[in-house]
């Protein structure tokens, strides 16, 4: 691959973002909330979305994209595709987390992802956390997860044996 292919680099009249999780309600809440448009400042947006982790994966071996939104309770997980895609596809986007409890932004740590939202799907802010992780790329930017990001109590859709 050319030395271009290692920076998320897409046209500046689209914003490409990748979807993926196994759940369709969800891919749809995530492009509802990303719309057409997430800040004034980028892009009108184009989706691609995924509902399994190979395809997810073959597809951005072949295609660029700006930003991922991965589902954190996707089965595989959003998490450990993330951090897959980090040690397999060169040039790979900036990925956002959608998890479920504060008390996972450790795994997004581990996953490598470059940022976090909170599940249930907000549409104010995964926008803005899409956003942030683009202009920190376009600037070369990589900055540390924060679990701030994500706030104490955020329930999951999925139960939790106890």
């Amino acid at each position: 691959m050319s030395a271009n292919a290692s920076a998320p680099s897409t046209s500046d009249d689209v914003l490409k973002v990748v979807i993926y999780s196994d759940d369709r309600l969800v891919r749809e809440q995530i492009k509802l909330a990303l719309g057409r448009k997430i800040a004034s400042d980028l892009p009108e947006v184009e989706i691609t979305e995924f509902a399994t982790a190979d395809a997810l994966l073959k597809t951005l071996d072949k295609e660029k994209f700006d930003a991922a939104v991965f589902d954190g309770e996707a089965r595989p997980g959003g998490m450990g595709v993330s951090h897959q895609m980090r040690d397999e596809i060169p040039g790979c986007p900036p990925v956002v987390l959608l998890i479920a409890r504060a008390a996972d932004a450790w795994m997004a740590t581990w996953s490598r992802a470059e940022g976090i939202s909170p599940y249930p799907v907000d549409p104010i802010r995964l926008p803005d956390d899409v956003a942030r992780v683009v202009r920190n790329a376009r600037s070369g930017r990589t900055d540390a997860l924060s679990s701030s990001l994500v706030e104490p109590g955020v329930g999951s859709r999925h139960p939790i044996a106890e």
